[in-house]
Order: structure tokens, then C-alpha cells, then sequence
């Protein structure tokens, strides 16, 4: 029986320790990052009628809309730290006494183990060649440490010895981030809101239908868009400003907030995520010129709305655009299309530009001259609000991830160690990392000690 339980618990330390359950996870949070990225997270309505009623089913019982919560993501990430821990406490020892207790002294048998070593015939007493060894090293290597045994001078010196500890400070940091992706996780929350041009809000929801109370105001004074000649949004921007007991907050007013420049207030992010038109519709702006006389007469309209012209004619507004460039190339500007209808008459559909192409809308209207000035749209914007209180400690991690990598693939731990005898002086090295390189420095610096 107790054979049987270490059998097993072993099997699991094993399991755990594997190289091979590293690479699996790994892969598997890769492919949940890409699932993450193409599935819109927190859909919106115009996405989900993009779908299927069987996606949709599929994508939320496998928690795609919100799959950085989901709980098979975070049991890979609880794999995934376990597996770093269980690889470090296996590996680390062995690792960590090469560091804090090298091998002073090079043996006859140790001396078999080096791949670099060279055999000198020195001139002089063993005390000078020491101090001339040691001198050397000093200047050309590193420090060196004396050891004096069975009559003979070991000297050892070596170059970067913890960065051998490198991909464990990379073990560390990946569990740091993951601990603050936790903390963010359990005391922040991610929520969306539609803040209408000179409205405001004090209250965000949040994903799971959680109310959050922001503590303060946030308006919209202003959105602004800009198009594409394709007639795609190229630029969408807000200015918020913050207001505490109903007083704009000092720097914060008419703060400009666009797409990866977001406003951050008592660690409150708020971030340009969408916009659309308000319920309250767009103004048309019309301009209504006599042929004969060319008195105009300014009125404005809403879509679908029946307006009076001058003599007894009516105009509706069905459709308008601030640039009609990816309709009629041959134009620019606003354009409107419109139902006239005569007095008397039959309704008359027809397209209104602005004033500069007044030879174009002199082709309709019987004795009007119409023309279209343009539209007052007022959007909502859009916002995703973020609190991460552990976002500080996922920037340790990353800064940590950063040294440990420097360490673990752009340093190597080099190590020289020179026996003085009655025979002579045997020189041996070893570096951790790109022997071919460390041989050439090795030859180097043996040549070096061949002079002295």
C-alpha cells in the first residue's frame, strides 16, 4: 500500500515537473488568446445578430463572450502556475548551489568534465606565477579566488554566476502577473456605457449586471466624428470632463478621449469603445429660394417629417449624409434625398446638394430652388470602463519578465579556473551559454597568460 501511494505521488510530482505539460498549456492559452480576439468579447447587439441562434447557444455555454473569465481559463492559468512552481522547486536547488557554492578547485577528475582546457609551461616559482595568475584574471577576467592545497594554487573566477537564475526570475514573473490578473479579476470590473452628448453618468454596469457607483460625474460635452472618403469612420472622439459635487475636476475638463487614448481618474479608466446617434434624431438644414425673385427662406426638418414650403408645396427629408463622395463621385458636400410634393401634385423624389451646385438642384422644385445646408446629428459615445486595481503588480511582473529574459539569454555564466604545480600551470573554462564564442575568448586569454 505505501509502495503504491509513492508510485502515484510521484507520477503526479512528475506530471507536474514535465517539460511536455509546459508546451500543452502554453498552446492552449495561445489558442484561448486567439478564440479571445477573433469572438467579441461582451457583444454588443449589432455583433449578436451577426450570429446564429446556435452560435450564439455554442459561443455562451463555452463562455466565449467572456472567456478571460471563463473557468476553463482560469484552471489553465492555475495549471500553468502550478507547473512553474513544481518545475523551479525540482530544478532550483541543483541550480542555486552551482551559484552560491562553486568548485574552487580543479581535480584531475573535474579537469575531465571541461571542455576547454590548456596545459602552460611557465617560468618561475609557484608563489610569483600565482600572484602574476592572479594579477592577470584580475585585469583581464574577473576577481579571482585563491585556494592552496596539497602544495598547489587553485585560482577560480568566474563572470555573471546568478544569471543562471534567469528563466526561474521568468517562472516568478509569470506567476505575478497571473496573481495580479487575479486581484484585478476579483476587486476591479470591466463595464460598458452610452453617455449622449451633454448628458452625464454616475453609475456604470457592469458585466455580470452589477451597478457600480463611480463616486463622480462624467460628462459629454462634445463627440466628434470623421469619414473616410469610403464613407468608413476614420476618427471618433469625446471630451469628457469630470465633475465632483457638480464642479468640473482641474485638469479634467474637456479632456480629449480617442481610440488607445483613454482618461483614467481615481484609477477609473474610461476607454473609446463605440458611438451612435441619439434618440433624438438629426436637424436638417434647408435652404427654399423663388426662381423669380431668389428670396430664400431657411427651415429646418426632421427625418420623415412633412414641412410647408412657400406657395403651397411640401418637402419630407427620407435620407441625408454630411458627404455624398461615396455616392456621386462627381460631388462633395451634404446631400439629402427628399419626397416633393407640388401643390396639387404627386409626390416627386429627387436629391438636394448644398448651394455650390444650385445649376443641379435647379433640375426639380417647379418654382422653388432647393437646397441642402446640412445636418445637426447628435451621437452618444460609447465608453468601456475599466477599474484593475492589480494592474501595478502585472507591470512587476512584466519588469521582472524583462529582466529575467535579459538574464537568461543574454548573459552567460563564464567560469576560468588555473592550477599552479611543480608541473606547470593547466588552465581550464566553461561558460553556460554559446561555447563557441567562450572558446575564442578562452584561447584569448590563454594566450595572454602564456606571457606572462
Amino acid at each position: 500500500m505505501t509502495t503504491n501511494k509513492r508510485g502515484l505521488a510521484q507520477q503526479l510530482w512528475d506530471f507536474f515537473c514535465s517539460l511536455r505539460l509546459t508546451i500543452f498549456l502554453l498552446i492552449g492559452l495561445a489558442l484561448t488568446s486567439i478564440i479571445g480576439t477573433v469572438i467579441q468579447q461582451g457583444p454588443q447587439r449589432e455583433y449578436l445578430a451577426t450570429l446564429s441562434e446556435t452560435k450564439i447557444r455554442l459561443y455562451s455555454a463555452l463562455g466565449f463572450f467572456d472567456m478571460y473569465h471563463s473557468w476553463w481559463f482560469i484552471l489553465l492559468l492555475y495549471l500553468l502556475t502550478l507547473n512553474l512552481i513544481c518545475c523551479s522547486i525540482k530544478r532550483l536547488p541543483r541550480v542555486w548551489k552551482i551559484v552560491s557554492e562553486p568548485v574552487l578547485v580543479m581535480d584531475e577528475t573535474f579537469q575531465k568534465s571541461l571542455t576547454n582546457v590548456k596545459e602552460l609551461k611557465l617560468r618561475g616559482a609557484k608563489p610569483e606565477l600565482k600572484d602574476k595568475l592572479t594579477a592577470l584574471l584580475r585585469a583581464e577576467f574577473a576577481n579571482p579566488v585563491l585556494t592552496e592545497r596539497d602544495g598547489e594554487y587553485h585560482l577560480f573566477a568566474q563572470k555573471n554566476p546568478w544569471c543562471r537564475l534567469g528563466v526561474y526570475v521568468v517562472h516568478l514573473s509569470i506567476i505575478i502577473i497571473f496573481i495580479g490578473a487575479l486581484i484585478g479579476s476579483f476587486f476591479g470590473y470591466k463595464g460598458y456605457v452610452n453617455i449622449p452628448e451633454g448628458g452625464s453618468i454616475t453609475q456604470v454596469a457592469a458585466r455580470g449586471g452589477n451597478v457600480v457607483d463611480l463616486g463622480y460625474e462624467v460628462r459629454c460635452e462634445k463627440f466628434s466624428v470623421s469619414f473616410y472618403d469610403t464613407g468608413a469612420p476614420k476618427e471618433f472622439k469625446s471630451l469628457l470632463t469630470v465633475l465632483e459635487k457638480g464642479q468640473p475636476v482641474p485638469g479634467y475638463k474637456d479632456v480629449p478621449v480617442i481610440v488607445n487614448d483613454p482618461l483614467t481618474y481615481k484609477g477609473i479608466t474610461f476607454y473609446q469603445s463605440s458611438y451612435g446617434p441619439t434618440d433624438e434624431g438629426a436637424k436638417y438644414r434647408i435652404t427654399v429660394r423663388d426662381r423669380k425673385t431668389g428670396a430664400p427662406t431657411k427651415l429646418e426638418a426632421r427625418q420623415g417629417e412633412r414641412v410647408a414650403l412657400p406657395g403651397g408645396a411640401f418637402l419630407s427629408v427620407m435620407e441625408a449624409t454630411q458627404d455624398v463622395r461615396p455616392f456621386m463621385k462627381e460631388f462633395d458636400g451634404p446631400g439629402a434625398q427628399v419626397e416633393f410634393t407640388p401643390a396639387g401634385g404627386k409626390p416627386q423624389p429627387f436629391v438636394i446638394l448644398s448651394e455650390k451646385y444650385d445649376s443641379f438642384n435647379a433640375q426639380h422644385g417647379d418654382d422653388l430652388i432647393i437646397s441642402f445646408d446640412g445636418m445637426d446629428q447628435k451621437y452618444f459615445t460609447g465608453l468601456q470602463v475599466a477599474k484593475d486595481p492589480g494592474v501595478l503588480v502585472v507591470w512587476l511582473g512584466c519588469l521582472l519578465m524583462v529582466i529575467g529574459i535579459c538574464m537568461a539569454f543574454f548573459m552567460s555564466h563564464k567560469r576560468i579556473w588555473a592550477r599552479i604545480s611543480n608541473d606547470g600551470v593547466t588552465v581550464g573554462g566553461s561558460a553556460s551559454k554559446n561555447p563557441a564564442g567562450f572558446e575564442m575568448s578562452f584561447d584569448e586569454l590563454v594566450q595572454k597568460l602564456n606571457k606572462v
